[in-house]
């Protein structure tokens, strides 16, 4: 006999946001996650007061009203605004790109005029032809400068690859801001941490940790009339098409305790490509937090094999059409959804998991 309505694989925000929707409609919801925490790679652990992002930098912003008030249900927000550093070689501009930057960048620029047209003039190089790679993309957004020193180094480590060898597509858009304000409409850090979101979404579910659901599928399946997949599908499907690729992160984290304030910012990227690590955060920034000591984690790039966390879908032409016959497969299922970043082999920011995860329960109605 079902005792669930739903079993939800995988408590991060896609899944947690699916189950607290079908719980607050009165389906019996049970969560279960292969980590001992929930909250996926938005979980927060507190090292002396300060909440520590231990899967990197996840700050909330959106231009949508509506999920800005949907998550603002299960907590308060503050007012931290996302102004990332860039370092390049001892060199420190502002992010995203904007009169800031472009101030500093060329001295010889001082109005929104001057920087529009120091960047077309840059474009022309190209003359013209459709960008055949990552490099030549970037180069037709903001120019040769901008691309050599904040664009090329920071995203040949992310994705262990020259700029020319990677797919154009990757790069759909670098925003571009000309006036001296980085602000979206909606954004913010959870006071207290993601945890307190993720809390309240599973307070009225069953919720199992450290669960290998693949490993003991037909014990779990037995429990629930249907299943929230949000792993990756391909391992959902015991990759017998072959492996999906991804970019995955290691992270190195430091309890500073004779320091306050060790960079005097949240996030510093490092955008050459000798320096190994591509950012370097500092959490008690994110919240604004005055405790004596302070926690850094650097993080670094790195190549994914079978067994490692994946970050990243690789979303070229090779992978997208693997990934075409894992959903194909997928549609084939009885009684199981996939969602998610990893379900749906797609890099979603916080705003959009949640608005996807609402689009699935629609469909469920």
């Amino acid at each position: 006999m079902k005792i669930y309505d739903y079993l939800v694989v995988g408590s991060g925000l896609f899944g947690a946001t699916f189950a607290y929707e079908m719980n607050k409609r009165g389906k019996k919801v049970l969560v279960v996650d292969r980590r001992d925490h929930t909250g996926g790679n938005i979980y927060c652990e507190s090292i002396n007061g300060i909440n520590v992002h231990k899967y990197g930098a996840h700050i909330f912003h959106t231009s949508d009203k509506e999920i800005w008030n949907y998550v603002n249900q299960f907590c308060e927000f503050n007012n931290y605004i996302n102004s990332p550093i860039a370092n390049y070689k001892g060199e420190f501009y502002n992010m995203p790109f904007n009169m800031n930057t472009f101030t500093k960048l060329w001295g010889d620029v001082k109005t929104p005029k001057d920087a529009q047209e120091k960047i077309e003039s840059q474009k022309k190089e190209l003359n013209g032809k459709e960008p055949e790679n990552l490099e030549e993309q970037a180069i037709s957004l903001v120019g040769k400068d901008i691309y050599e020193k904040l664009v090329k180094g920071y995203t040949e480590k992310q994705w262990g690859r020259d700029c020319k060898d990677l797919p154009a597509f990757i790069i759909k858009r670098l925003p571009v801001r000309y006036t001296f304000n980085n602000n979206y409409r909606y954004q913010g850090i959870p006071m207290g941490g993601y945890n307190v979101i993720i809390n309240k979404m599973l307070e009225n579910c069953d919720v199992k940790l450290n669960v290998d659901y693949l490993k003991e599928k037909e014990k779990y399946d037995k429990l629930a009339d249907k299943v929230l997949y949000t792993g990756m599908i391909d391992e959902y499907f015991n990759y017998q098409f072959g492996n999906l690729e991804y970019r995955s992160l290691k992270f190195e984290p430091e309890y500073l305790k004779d320091i306050d304030n060790y960079q005097g910012n949240a996030v510093i990227n490092y955008t050459d490509r000798e320096t190994p690590y591509t950012r370097l955060i500092e959490h008690k920034h994110f919240e604004f937090n005055d405790c004596k000591g302070t926690v850094i984690t650097k993080e670094y790039p790195a190549n994914w094999s079978v067994g490692d966390e994946a970050y990243y879908p690789i979303n070229d032409e090779k992978n997208n059409e693997l990934y075409k016959k894992y959903e194909e497969l997928a549609k084939k299922e009885k009684n199981v959804l996939f969602g998610g970043r990893l379900g749906s082999y797609k890099y979603y920011d916080m705003d959009k998991v949640i608005e996807s995860a609402l689009d699935l329960v629609k469909s469920e109605e």
